[in-house]
C-alpha cells in the first residue's frame, strides 16, 4: 500500500452518507467518464445496486448520487441548492444530460434494489451497464468501502494511493511515536512532512483552511436552519433551536461573528450544551444532502469539526490558523490507521467504524494542539476508540438521521474526554495500545453480525416503529 494522504481522509462531498451516496456518486462519475473516454458508443444505461447499498440505498439517496455522478457533477463544486431540480427534471424527462451527452435513463426502472445479493468483495456492491440500441456495449463493478473510497472490480485499493518515498515512513502507530520522539518532531509536523511530497507546503495549508471553511459553513447553516429534514420520520432539526438558547443574548452577523458570540459563557454546562449543538448541526445538514467533510465518513461528519471548534472556541488559546492545520494534519494522520488496519465503513464494520474513528482522531488532534507529547496524542486515540468498540450501524428507516446525529454529539464529548484523560495520564503505564484496539476493531467488525451493519435489518432499525411521510 502507497502512502494515503491526510485529504483522502479529509474529503468535501454531499451527504447523507460517504459510502452510500459520496462514494457512488464518485463511481458513477469515473465509470462514465472511462467509457466516454473509451470511444464507445451508447445511449442508455441502467445501474444495479447490491447488499447494503439495495437495503438502505434509497434513505442514502443513493440513486440521487449515481444519478449526479452520470450527469458529471463535482461533489465539492456543485450548488447543492440545485440538486432537487436536477433530480426532478432528470426523472421527468427519464434522460440524463451529460456534457453534450444525452442519454435514457428512467430513475425508476433503470436502477435496481438487489437486496437479496451480495458481491463477493464488499457489501456495497454496484454495476454499471451501457447499451446501444437495447445491445450491450459495456459493464463494469464498483465497490463504495467507505469514507467516500471507491474500488473498480479488477483492482486494488493499492492502486488508490500514491507510492511515494517519505521522509519519516510511519506504517504503524507506534513507528509514528518512536520517529517524533527520535526527530524531536510533533506528530502533525511530521505529518507535514510526509504530505509535502505530494504537493507544495502553500497548497496543503491553502487545503487545510478550504476544509475548515467548509466544516464552518456547515455548522453555521445548522446552527440556523429549521424544520423537518427530508426522508419521510418527520425527524426535526435541534440544532438551531438550540443555538438561540445558548446565544440568545447576541448579535451577529456572519459566520466568524457568531463563533466570536461562542465564547462568552464558558461554564461547563454551557460548553457541554454548545458542542453537542455543533455536531448536530453539521450531521442536520450532512442528512439533507448539503456539503460537509468526510472525517473520515459522512455520517460522522460533525465529530472532528465539533471538537475543532471547542479547541479555537472553549480551550482558553490563541488559536491560529496554523494550529488549525495541526489539528486537521493529526486528525487524518489517525484515521489512515484505522483506514489501512481495519475499515472505516458502518457496511463493514459497524458504527464503531465510523463514531468511533472520528472520535479517536479528534481526540488525538486535540490533545497535539493543547501541547500533549506524541505518546499522549496516541493514548487520547486509542482510548476514544476503545470505548466504541462493538457499536452497531442501525439506521432508522435507512436514514443517516436516528441514531447516527444524535451518536455525532456523544462521539465529540468522548473525545474531548479521552483528550483531558491523556494530558493528565501517563502514556508509559497505559495497558492498551492504538494497535491493540485496532486489530480489535477488526476482529469485532468481522464477528459482527450482518444485520448491524448498516443494513437496518436489526438494533433500532426493526425496534423503532415508524411511520413514513414520504420515501
Amino acid at each position: 500500500m502507497g502512502y494515503l494522504s491526510v485529504f483522502d481522509m479529509l474529503k468535501i462531498g454531499i451527504g447523507p452518507s460517504s459510502s452510500h451516496t459520496f462514494g457512488p456518486w464518485t463511481a458513477a462519475r469515473k465509470w462514465i467518464h472511462e467509457l466516454i473516454l473509451s470511444g464507445a458508443l451508447f445511449n442508455e444505461i441502467k445501474v444495479e445496486l447490491y447488499g447494503s447499498l439495495a437495503l438502505t440505498g434509497k434513505g442514502h439517496c443513493t440513486d440521487k448520487a449515481i444519478l449526479f455522478g452520470l450527469m458529471n457533477f463535482d461533489p465539492e463544486e456543485v450548488d447543492e441548492n440545485l440538486l432537487d431540480f436536477y433530480f426532478n427534471s432528470a426523472r421527468e424527462n427519464k434522460l440524463i444530460v451529460h456534457d453534450l451527452l444525452r442519454i435514457r435513463f428512467d430513475l425508476i426502472s433503470d436502477i435496481q434494489f438487489l437486496k437479496n445479493t451480495v458481491l463477493p468483495y464488499h457489501s456495497n456492491g454496484m454495476k454499471f451497464k451501457a447499451y446501444l440500441n437495447e445491445a450491450l456495449v459495456a459493464e463494469d463493478i464498483f465497490y463504495s468501502i467507505g469514507g467516500g473510497f471507491i474500488v473498480k472490480e479488477g483492482e486494488t485499493e493499492s492502486a488508490l494511493t500514491e507510492n511515494k518515498e517519505l521522509p519519516y515512513p510511519c506504517p504503524s502507530p507506534k513507528d509514528l511515536v518512536t520517529t517524533a520522539f527520535k526527530h524531536h518532531l510533533s506528530i502533525s509536523d511530521l505529518v507535514l512532512e510526509n504530505e509535502k511530497m505530494l504537493r507544495p507546503e502553500v497548497e496543503i495549508k491553502a487545503r487545510l483552511m478550504n476544509i475548515w471553511s467548509v466544516m464552518k459553513k456547515a455548522a453555521y447553516a445548522g446552527c440556523h436552519q429549521e424544520g423537518i429534514l427530508p426522508g419521510g420520520l418527520e425527524v426535526k432539526r435541534r440544532a438551531a433551536a438550540l443555538n438561540k438558547q445558548l446565544l440568545r443574548v447576541h448579535d451577529y452577523n456572519n459566520a466568524d461573528e457568531w463563533m466570536e458570540a461562542m465564547k462568552v459563557g464558558r461554564d461547563f454546562k454551557k460548553v457541554i450544551t454548545r458542542i453537542s449543538c455543533l455536531a448536530l448541526a453539521i450531521n442536520e445538514v450532512n442528512a439533507s444532502m448539503g456539503r460537509i467533510v468526510t472525517a473520515p465518513t459522512n455520517g460522522s461528519a460533525g465529530v472532528v469539526p465539533a471538537v475543532l471548534f471547542y479547541y479555537i472556541c472553549f480551550s482558553g488559546q490563541e488559536v491560529k490558523d496554523d494550529d488549525i492545520c495541526r489539528f486537521l494534519l493529526t486528525a487524518g494522520e489517525i484515521g489512515k490507521y484505522f483506514k489501512l488496519g481495519a475499515t472505516i465503513s458502518a457496511a463493514a464494520g459497524g458504527c464503531q467504524a465510523e463514531i468511533g474513528v472520528s472520535s479517536s482522531m479528534a481526540a488525538a488532534a486535540l490533545t497535539e494542539c493543547l501541547g500533549g507529547s506524541p505518546a499522549q496524542v496516541l493514548m487520547a486515540a486509542e482510548i476514544a476508540a476503545e470505548h466504541h468498540l462493538g457499536l452497531t450501524c442501525d439506521p432508522v428507516g435507512g436514514l443517516v438521521q436516528i441514531p447516527c446525529i444524535e451518536r455525532n454529539s456523544m462521539g465529540a464529548i468522548k473525545a474531548i474526554t479521552a483528550s483531558m484523560m491523556a494530558l493528565a495520564g501517563n502514556p508509559d503505564y497505559a495497558k492498551v495500545s492504538l494497535e491493540n484496539v485496532i486489530s480489535t476493531m477488526k476482529e469485532t467488525a468481522e464477528e459482527m453480525n450482518e444485520k448491524f451493519k448498516e443494513t437496518s435489518l436489526g438494533g433500532l432499525a426493526v425496534n423503532v416503529s415508524v411511520k413514513f411521510s414520504e420515501c
